[in-house]
């Protein structure tokens, strides 16, 4: 059976950073392309950033360029998303999932591209 979790998040102030963590059980994250998404109340659920299995391509949503670092361990099974320059409009539910496809490419966003999804972890910017 499956298991995709999250960790990181909490409340901190604008322009504070964290670092989110998914792990697997039943799954290796090395074999899959790995994306971050986030949902704000009332909003779509909206891609955040995909790294991708094979080469580790890096793909990031326009508004989190140049402040966010998606990254994976494939030896811990883990992947990282490090956040800088947090700012309010950040603030959401962020999940990590696994997509089994093997080319994204421009559908890295698309949430139906993917199989396996974490809980979540909250995220809180303060302004």
């Amino acid at each position: 059976q499956v298991e995709v979790m999250e960790s990181g998040g909490g409340l901190v102030q604008a322009g504070g950073s964290l670092r989110l963590s998914c792990t697997a059980s039943g799954l290796s994250l090395g074999n899959y392309n790995m994306g971050w998404f986030r949902q704000a109340p009332g909003k779509e659920r909206e891609g955040v950033s995909c790294i991708t299995w094979n080469d580790g391509t890096p793909y990031y949503r326009d508004s989190v360029k140049g402040r966010f670092t998606i990254s994976r361990d494939n030896a811990k099974n883990t992947m990282y998303l490090q956040m800088s320059s947090l700012k309010p409009e950040d603030t959401a539910m962020y999940y990590c999932a696994a997509s089994d496809h093997v080319l994204l490419g421009a559908n890295w966003g698309n949430q139906y591209e993917y199989n396996y999804w974490g809980q979540g972890t909250q995220v809180a910017v303060s302004s």
